[in-house]
């Protein structure tokens, strides 16, 4: 599989960014149509090459590997004029130097080849983290989500520095590139700017429930999405916090961690499920789907050594990856499907490894062969493999990314092959959120001495490696102080997986009170493998939702008062129209209890299925449109999702002129502000809250928002019900928002820039159920 995918890249596409597995060719920032968001991990560095690299001699190639070095040493610069994502060049490029590195010492260290290699990537690595180093001048430490690899940030020719807000994960994502980086070249300052980072994400977090949000203001520390989970936005910050420790043994990154668990295992794990709260509020449910990202947990919980929750999120995961063949991007907590989507990642594989590493259950070994199976039946192409924009119908996206030969295939590998047949042994490394190898005995070596942070100056040695340079994993099922060390040489603990997989779809009958003593077989006298007893009383809870309703919707009866109370507890208004038609919305901090706001969470997924069902969706999610006016293009009409915030467009639609807001995805410093006074303007997801970006068009003076999802692919035609989020004050928002799925979004701004070239601009009217007579143009369309 690697062999296919990496040969098609070497013949198509090398030394492109990434290989377009559909067109059979390479692409370059710029030398594609722009995707926004997406482009931003491209910046004409050979991105796929050298996040590659560490992969090919973990497959054993390598001369290969010797040659690829030699090519990335001589060719690879970092001074295009290209904007790019901090975050995603210091997983994939610097990380990958940083492994390639490593690789390289160690094939040389261990007579294996590489003999004439000197640091070369090493100082590669250090050119490129001096320009990501300019991110992090922020009066919180929290860097800047975009850079100019050639400009930097605050030059005027830089096209970024006017962002104020980055996501979690963006910011809490630096610290082990950083920290090796300082420890293999003695400057501090790289540990230093990602430590403070870290430091400041911590400071932030909610003192009361010990969660972080998705987003935050790099400048005031303020949250711009306090939605708290362990996916998309946050997840590798969590990640980052156990292995900065393992990596560099200070223990103030594992005192985060512990803490940060603590909270999750408290307030987000739901039964076997991760369910999105707010960090304020972490009683309040905050959405009822769950991302892909979240996949990489239970191979994190295997580190941490929890390995009852890790095979049992594991399990629930694998489940919808078989009802769907793969894992899609989001789902519901009914295991539908949310988001259609799945371009190849690693995450469930990455934790399908782990767990056969802690376990060595040969069951996870069948799990990666349905992975294997369904690649090779679904997603292969002529060169390489595809990522599919639609599960349903498993149309293929002309997109391969990186992380697929720098992870996928790298863990699926890790999975099946004997550790004999290994080059490097795996172990004595440890594994950055993009599978980059960094040596654990970077633990052993201090932070350098003229760091002015304190907690890095003074760490200790990590006793946990001292005198030894293999990363054992741990079990650590209930009492956390005590873990059984080297789970490889515990031949039963694959019957203990096996045992609480059963128990899942048996029941929990007498479970909670088994004793597994497993830890005996190495010698440790204390039994502690109790099972976890209160995750099961979360399992009973989250069951009593799912099996015994208080109400379905096929029970619910609109006149029944008793029915009508029901809903309230669960945080669910009705609204009757004079048409005898009925509007619900759900508000889960207005439900009696957090069990009835999650409650109410699934009666309204119901209720959206059966409207689809039944054809009545429009009572129940608001489509919104966008009438063309303009001739001869006023046959056309754009429908989308609603907004929770702004004047209703069912009361009063409006019309006006259509201009796209510079930069498109706008959150502030719109560059062609003048433009939207008594115009609609046209913006792109992202960044920011729907909410915040309907509000900054209203204050400069525009009439209404359009806001075009940047996720590829999704149309109205097939996607769930959608609309967009407010915030605690909805009600200052004074001009109405509608959102467009990515394929009528699109549609629509190509029609605008036709338009735009007479001269001209778009009229459209802005409406609810029921459109407005369009009024008579004059001869310019107005």
């Amino acid at each position: 599989m690697f062999n296919h995918a990496y040969g098609a890249y070497k013949k198509y596409a090398h030394p492109a960014d990434e290989l377009m597995p559909l067109s059979c060719r390479g692409r370059y920032r710029g030398s594609e149509k722009n995707r926004g968001d997406i482009d931003e991990a491209l910046g004409n560095f050979s991105l796929t090459l050298v996040d590659t690299l560490d992969t090919l001699v973990v497959l054993g190639q390598i001369e290969e590997f010797e040659t690829q070095v030699h090519y990335v040493i001589d060719n690879v610069k970092f001074d295009a004029d290209a904007i790019v994502s901090v975050f995603e060049t210091n997983i994939r490029v610097l990380g990958g130097l940083l492994g390639a590195h490593s690789m390289a010492v160690t094939l040389k260290n261990d007579g294996k080849g590489m003999f004439w290699y000197d640091k070369e990537l090493l100082e590669k690595a250090t050119i490129l983290a001096d320009k990501l180093l300019l991110a992090f001048n922020t009066s919180t430490g929290i860097p800047y989500p975009k850079i100019n690899l050639k400009y930097g940030i605050h030059h005027p020719e830089s096209r970024v520095g006017h962002e104020t807000h980055t996501c979690t994960a963006c910011a809490g994502t630096m610290i082990m590139e950083f920290a090796a980086l300082s420890r293999l070249t003695g400057n501090p300052i790289y540990e230093e700017k990602a430590h403070k980072a870290m430091e400041a994400l911590w400071k932030f977090r909610s003192h009361h429930s010990d969660l972080v949000g998705t987003t935050i203001n790099i400048h005031s520390g303020d949250w711009t999405r306090r939605d708290s989970g362990v996916g998309a936005g946050i997840d590798s910050y969590y990640e980052y916090c156990l292995k900065a420790y393992i990596l560099l043994g200070d223990e103030t990154y594992r005192d985060k961690f512990n803490k940060h668990y603590a909270a999750i295992k408290k307030y987000i794990r739901q039964g076997y499920m991760m369910l999105d709260v707010y960090m304020h509020q972490p009683d309040v449910p905050a959405r009822s789907f769950i991302d892909a990202l979240q996949a990489f947990w239970p191979g994190l919980q295997v580190l941490k050594g929890d390995l009852q929750p890790a095979i049992e999120t594991h399990e629930i995961l694998y489940n919808v990856a078989k009802k769907y063949k793969f894992l899609p991007e989001a789902f519901t907590t009914s295991l539908d499907l949310y988001w259609a989507q799945h371009p190849l990642r690693p995450e469930f594989i990455e934790s399908t490894y782990f767990l056969h590493q802690a376990t060595k259950d040969p069951y996870y070994l069948e799990v990666g062969k349905h992975v294997i199976d369904t690649l090779e039946e679904h997603a292969r192409v002529k060169c390489g493999y595809a990522a599919f924009k639609d599960l349903r119908t498993f149309a293929h996206e002309d997109k391969m990314d990186s992380f697929v030969l720098a992870e996928t295939f790298k863990y699926l590998y890790l999975l099946f092959s004997e550790e004999s047949e290994h080059v490097i042994d795996v172990h004595n490394f440890i594994f950055t959120t993009e599978a980059h190898l960094l040596p654990l005995h970077i633990s052993l070596t201090p932070a350098p001495t003229n760091t002015t942070s304190n907690t890095t100056k003074n760490a200790p040695k990590n006793k946990a490696f001292e005198g030894k340079k293999n990363l054992n994993l741990t079990v650590e099922l209930d009492d956390h102080s005590i873990s059984c060390p080297n789970t490889k040489y515990l031949s039963n603990l694959n019957n203990f997986a096996e045992v609480i997989r059963k128990n899942m779809n048996s029941g929990v009958s007498g479970y909670a009170t088994k004793k597994n003593p497993f830890c005996s077989k190495n010698g440790i006298d204390k039994e502690y493998a109790k099972i976890n007893a209160e995750s099961f009383i979360k399992k009973i809870k989250f069951e009593t939702v799912l099996r015994k309703r208080k109400i379905t919707v096929k029970e619910f009866n609109v006149n029944d008062a008793t029915h009508i109370g029901l809903l309230r507890d669960m945080g669910i208004k009705i609204q009757k129209e004079s048409n005898g038609k009925i509007q619900l919305q759900h508000q889960s901090n207005e439900a009696k209890t957090t069990e009835d706001a999650k409650e109410g969470i699934l009666f309204m997924q119901e209720m959206i299925e059966y409207a689809k069902e039944t054809g009545i969706t429009d009572e129940l999610s608001k489509p919104r449109h966008v009438k063309i006016v303009t001739t001869p293009h006023n046959n056309l009409m754009f429908s989308g999702g609603y907004a929770q915030f702004g004047p209703d467009l069912d009361q009063q639609a409006i019309q006006g002129e259509l201009v796209q807001a510079e930069p498109f995805n706008s959150c502030q410093n719109i560059a062609n502000a003048g433009d939207l006074i008594n115009r609609i303007v046209v913006l792109q997801r992202g960044g920011c809250m729907f909410i915040d970006k309907a509000r900054l068009v209203e204050k400069l003076g525009a009439i209404g928002a359009i806001i075009v999802d940047h996720n590829k692919g999704t149309t109205f035609a097939t996607a769930a019900p959608f609309g967009m989020s407010g915030d605690d004050n909805p009600s200052n928002v004074g001009i109405p928002a509608i959102f467009l799925f990515n394929k009528e979004g699109e549609e629509l701004v190509q029609l605008m820039n036709k338009v735009r070239r007479n001269s001209k601009h778009l009229v459209a009217i802005l409406h609810g159920k029921t459109p407005p007579k369009v009024p008579k143009q004059d001869k310019n369309g107005h």
